[in-house]
């Protein structure tokens, strides 16, 4: 199966994908503005043939759902209601932190690294979906 990680956020949104094996996982793009953010998911939707998506979803570090959390709910109905595809939440927890630790281990420049950070941690979730979907 495909899958499509959509790490959102108000300014940018990173997309993540695997292959059909679902073994190797690779950033994709970061979509920089925010207009027609659902009709570019769906492009990237079909030219990628992805079966299923995976959202970060933000929790608190209580388990409760703040702000970001409910705009994200609200988001993933919007793409149900879009896609036709199965849209699994995936807890973000810490993914941008340990995104961000890739990348200063890679040496890139702040313009760079600003770049492709919602991408890699996009990626984050992805993998962290894949191990608990495959640890049962």
């Amino acid at each position: 199966m495909r899958y499509l990680a959509i790490d959102y956020g108000k300014k940018r949104t990173g997309l993540a994908i695997c292959d059909f094996s679902e073994t190797v996982i690779s950033p994709l793009m970061v979509l920089e503005k925010q207009k027609h953010l659902i009709s570019k998911i769906i492009e990237v939707v079909k030219e990628e043939q992805v079966d299923s998506v995976v959202l970060g979803l933000p929790l608190n570090m209580d388990d409760s759902y703040g702000p970001q959390a409910k705009i994200i709910l609200s988001f993933a109905e919007q793409l149900k209601h879009k896609l036709h595809i199965p849209i699994h939440l995936q807890d973000e927890r810490l993914s941008s932190f340990s995104a961000e630790e890739k990348l200063n281990a890679a040496n890139l420049k702040p313009k760079k690294k600003k770049k492709r950070l919602d991408a890699v941690a996009a990626a984050e979730i992805l993998q962290t979906f894949l191990e608990s979907k495959n640890r049962y």
